[in-house]
């Protein structure tokens, strides 16, 4: 029998979770990445993290962030290169409730999207 999945922690969800090409297409392709795939992206290579970082923040092991990075990043290339719509949803995630004081340098993500 397999290990139970881990909950990968993360922030909030991404205010956009549609991306795609301008024009229409006749067939539409489209690319899932999951939100756990999305907030590694987002923590990596928007805010700077490193791997081992970014594994302490969402509660996982680094070399399941490293996995969840590469996977990420391949669909992310197979939507830009191959015109694909990229859709964000789904993945093992728990949800931010506001209180951590790991985020985003002693202050939640959540905290920061209440006063803006």
């Amino acid at each position: 029998m397999s290990r139970p999945r881990k909950w990968r922690k993360i922030c909030c969800l991404p205010e956009n979770d549609r991306f795609g090409p301008l024009e229409e297409q006749e067939k539409e392709e489209f690319v899932n990445m999951s939100v756990d795939e999305y907030e590694t992206l987002r923590l990596i290579d928007l805010d700077g993290y490193t791997q081992e970082e970014c594994a302490v923040k969402m509660n996982v092991a680094r070399t399941t962030i490293q996995g969840i990075y590469n996977s990420a990043r391949y669909k992310l290339a197979d939507s830009i290169v191959n015109g694909k719509n990229l859709i964000i949803c789904g993945g093992n995630i728990e949800l931010c409730d506001g209180t951590r004081k790991e985020c985003s340098g002693g202050k939640c993500c959540m905290l920061k999207q209440e006063k803006s």
